[in-house]
């Protein structure tokens, strides 16, 4: 079946699903196929489970006869060709988000700040890959006026191939560092694949919104329709802006070019995030946004998923930050850390993953930044961290923090905690 034929069925039949677990009534069911799972084998349980459809790549899952079943080359391609054509289709203005970090939290930003004039569709979580941005895709409706479509990458390509199938009008690299380094295999890596957004709108006549202060991305820039946002004093910038407290929330103000100043007391801890708020106010000026809303979308957003969270607890304050972790956003996150006001300061990070040969070096350089940060109190977890050269206090797994946590919790500290998801750190502040 030929991808016109099958959005017609899906003009009926509007949702789909990969999960045979999770059939909506009526819905699609896509079979992918994965390392250690056949989607295949589970179409006909995802039939007789309520949907209307499953698409399948093998046609022995295919039963002779039931017109339910639908057979094509490849169930992912179709999937994102599906979306594509259904992007096309709608027409929405869409804003592509990627960068190393602060992407989700910029793109929740974004919405809040669009979302105050318009139906805004946006990536639920961190849905970012090849499966969720086509699923993201898939949601829009005739009612919604704009898209915030996030894209995450881990080798390569893999932000071509996203914004191949997104076709974003406008778009926005938060910034680039040393992550998935194992992928990329270099931060110059990094900077080519993020940088595949900016290809994709230099050849459509896109905009893209730019940190005016960031030399890596301003250096991979030329020939772009730029809209520049920054700290102040950022040449050419429309949105500028500067941290005024941030203790432990962020407090800033900004201004578009030549406009009165605002003040913004947010929900969200780090002077980093400065300039995810001032990215989510430009886009938002130039889609017609005010001032003023902008102002309450930015200060009524409160972080959640492991995400730049204060938690005080009956014992601690928990600053949550244990989504995921690369060198440059744990540098970011200890940099703030160390110039906050708190009687007792207690760390408590994870390995950073993905990091390939450079992992020893990275996580050496992170021990010794901390052992000039004055932290009353340090615990490193996981066998990279384990191998540094430091006399902090050392974990193998977040297990044996648990079991310290139980025998000996820390009281009247405010606690850092940050670390690759895989580490697990989010099991944490329940205990403490």
């Amino acid at each position: 079946m030929d991808i016109s034929e099958l959005y017609s069925i899906f003009k009926e039949h509007p949702t789909v699903t990969t999960d045979s677990r999770d059939c909506p009534e009526g819905s699609i069911f896509f079979a992918l196929k994965g390392a250690s799972f056949n989607g295949n084998a589970f179409a006909k349980n995802a039939l007789a489970g309520g949907c209307a459809y499953a698409v399948v790549n093998e046609k022995e899952y295919a039963e002779d006869g039931d017109g339910r079943y639908i057979v094509v080359d490849d169930c992912l391609k179709a999937l994102q060709q599906l979306a594509n054509r259904h992007r096309r289709e709608l027409g929405t203005r869409i804003v592509g988000i990627t960068g190393t970090n602060g992407k989700t939290t910029t793109k929740e930003l974004t919405a809040a700040v669009l979302g105050e004039r318009y139906n805004v569709l946006y990536t639920q979580g961190n849905f970012n890959n090849d499966i969720g941005v086509p699923k993201t895709l898939l949601r829009l409706t005739a009612e919604h006026e704009i898209a915030v479509v996030e894209m995450g990458a881990s080798h390569p390509g893999d932000i071509k191939e996203l914004v191949d199938i997104v076709e974003p009008d406008c778009g926005l690299i938060t910034n680039v560092g040393r992550a998935h380094l194992q992928g990329f295999g270099s931060f110059e890596g990094v900077v080519r694949t993020k940088g595949e957004l900016y290809d994709y709108l230099r050849a459509h006549g896109g905009n893209a919104f730019i940190n005016g202060g960031d030399h890596a991305l301003m250096g991979i820039s030329q020939g772009l329709k730029l809209i520049k946002y920054g700290l102040e004093g950022t040449d050419g910038a429309e949105v500028t802006g500067e941290v005024t407290v941030c203790d432990p929330y962020l407090n800033f103000r900004w201004h578009a070019c030549g406009g009165e100043w605002h003040d913004v007391r947010t929900h969200i801890i780090g002077s980093y995030n400065m300039m995810n708020m001032l990215a989510a106010a430009c886009v938002g000026l130039h889609f017609g946004v005010t001032p003023e809303q902008i102002d309450h979308a930015l200060a009524s957003y409160v972080p959640k998923n492991n995400r730049s969270e204060l938690e005080v607890t009956a014992h601690n304050s928990l600053i949550i930050d244990a989504y995921n972790a690369n060198p440059t956003s744990m540098g970011a996150a200890i940099a703030n850390f160390r110039d906050m006001k708190a009687d007792r300061k207690m760390a408590i990070l994870g390995d950073m993953g993905e990091l390939g040969a450079v992992s020893a070096e990275e996580h050496q350089r992170v021990a010794d930044m901390l052992g000039q940060c004055g932290i009353d109190e340090v615990w490193l977890v996981g066998d990279e961290f384990g191998r540094t050269d430091c006399g902090f206090r050392k974990f193998k797994d977040v297990e044996e923090v648990k079991q310290a946590i139980t025998d000996n919790r820390p009281e009247g500290f405010t606690i850092l905690i940050k670390g690759s998801n895989s580490m697990k750190l989010f099991q944490l502040p329940q205990l403490l």
